[in-house]
């Protein structure tokens, strides 16, 4: 249509094809342009946000525009991963992104793709990395590290927590000390007291070494999420940093998990080893998700722990009828230990209740939201009335709010 242009329409295409040509040996004349690598923890941390560092290393005489995308492991559903970076020649960058599992498990991520163009950025040579690396997915061990820096700390009141020393009765004797107002006279010490010609009173501390075990319900009632993650593994995230708090204290931490039947047992001991093998035993939780046997939990407990025990029972119970179908048996298991039942707040059901109702189903929805909401408080009295201590959580809190139950109870010395 334009002859004029023809002339120049093939001085065009011939610059192009010579730039291409230039893009290619520029890039592929060296063997080793680009270097790069995924750094990964050792294990991912459930429920937490985990750093991934990339680096990248550019052995080009130029700057290099790279665009990262790393194949992350299917469990997350990324595929739109991408990032992109500009390297100075000779130069090394370093960068890191964040992961949360919601699940524990192997995850493996593929390669790690680096696309790598030149100053004329016609082109992009691929460049792969780190192919089948698999890390796997515990329970959240940075928490544990968090509560293990600050549950006896002296920042413990902003938390929450707090560590009290309380001077008990129990046989654990401590010292001796002269009578001042206010000490139980039952104390009395009447040889030291001769020896001295004052009062002198004995004082005892808390017992210690006392048995504190972590029963977690990994039935049906369990699969119920909460931003992304089921309340099992956030149970099984609070027994983790639980049982470091219980051995600090120099108490026994132990462990067991049941549904159709008690599983993953790890007895209440206090070695160097109990938290690596309460690890791996909630690591291996696996879930089922049938109706759980409360009765084989009772008959369990009878049979294998014969000394009187703290035990902190991870459930959750919606309705008053369901805590009647299994009151008999917290109740049998409350007769011989010192028993907790941890459930959990529907956080849902505020968001309903604090929504502006514009229609009549709006109403019926809200009064319904107030009815299990108060159906919740409901249990929580039903629990006291038979001398059976109970936490009621949202859980976001349940790790924080179950410490301070097991430290509250520590310091009224009634296990």
């Amino acid at each position: 249509m334009f002859p004029v242009l023809y002339h120049a329409v093939w001085f065009v295409l011939l610059m192009i094809v010579t730039f291409f040509v230039l893009d290619v040996l520029i890039l592929f004349s060296t063997r080793k342009g680009i270097e790069g690598h995924r750094t990964a923890p050792e294990k991912l941390s459930n429920g937490d946000e985990n750093p991934i560092v990339v680096t990248i290393k550019n052995y080009y005489t130029f700057s290099v525009q790279v665009k990262v995308i790393d194949e992350i492991p299917v469990q997350f559903q990324v595929r739109d991963f991408e990032i992109k970076r500009k390297i100075k020649n000779a130069a090394q960058d370093e960068f890191q992104y964040y992961l949360r599992p919601v699940e524990r498990g192997e995850y493996h991520f593929g390669c790690l793709n680096i696309y790598a163009s030149s100053p004329l950025q016609i082109i992009a040579r691929r460049y792969r990395f780190d192919k089948g690396q698999m890390v796997p997915t515990y329970p959240s061990y940075i928490q544990l590290r968090k509560y293990d820096l600050i549950a006896f700390s002296n920042n413990l009141f902003q938390y929450g927590v707090k560590k009290i020393r309380r001077i008990g009765h129990t046989m654990e004797f401590e010292q001796i000390k002269e009578y001042v107002p206010g000490d139980d006279i039952r104390t009395l010490n009447w040889k030291a007291t001769a020896k001295k010609n004052s009062l002198m009173v004995n004082q005892f501390q808390d017992e210690k070494s006392q048995n504190i075990y972590m029963a977690i319900d990994k039935g049906r009632v369990m699969k119920m999420p909460f931003n992304g993650m089921s309340l099992l593994d956030y149970a099984i995230n609070a027994t983790l940093v639980l049982s470091n708090v219980i051995l600090k204290k120099q108490d026994k931490a132990g462990m067991f998990s049941f549904s159709k039947k008690v599983e993953n047992r790890v007895v209440a001991e206090k070695r160097t080893s109990q938290m690596q093998k309460i690890l791996e035993n909630l690591y291996n939780v696996r879930t089922d998700y049938f109706e759980s046997d409360y009765s084989r939990l009772y008959a369990d407990i009878k049979k294998n722990i014969n000394q009187r025990s703290l035990i902190i029972l991870y459930t959750n119970f919606e309705t008053m009828d369901g805590l009647h179908r299994q009151l008999p048996y917290l109740k049998g298991i409350a007769k011989n230990h010192l028993l907790v039942v941890v459930f959990f707040q529907n956080t849902e059901l505020y968001q309903i209740t604090n929504k502006k109702s514009d229609t009549v189903q709006d109403v019926y929805d809200k009064v319904i939201a107030e009815k299990f909401l108060f159906e919740k408080k409901l249990i929580v009295n039903e629990l006291k009335k038979y001398g059976i201590h109970s936490v009621l959580t949202q859980p976001e809190n349940l790790t924080l709010d179950t410490i301070n139950k097991y430290l509250e109870i520590k310091a009224r010395g009634i296990l």
